[in-house]
């Protein structure tokens, strides 16, 4: 799943939002957040 968010991600079909969702449902961790964002993950 990690491949296609950070994808769409990069294709800019998901937002910062949208990551932060994923991370709270458990399709990524925190740590894949900030490999695909760049940023923080903050709650």
């Amino acid at each position: 799943m990690y491949i296609y968010i950070k994808r769409y991600f990069e294709m800019g079909l998901y937002k910062i939002e949208d990551m932060k969702v994923f991370v709270v449902s458990a399709m990524i961790t925190a740590d894949q957040f900030k490999e695909i964002t760049g940023e923080e993950y903050a709650a």
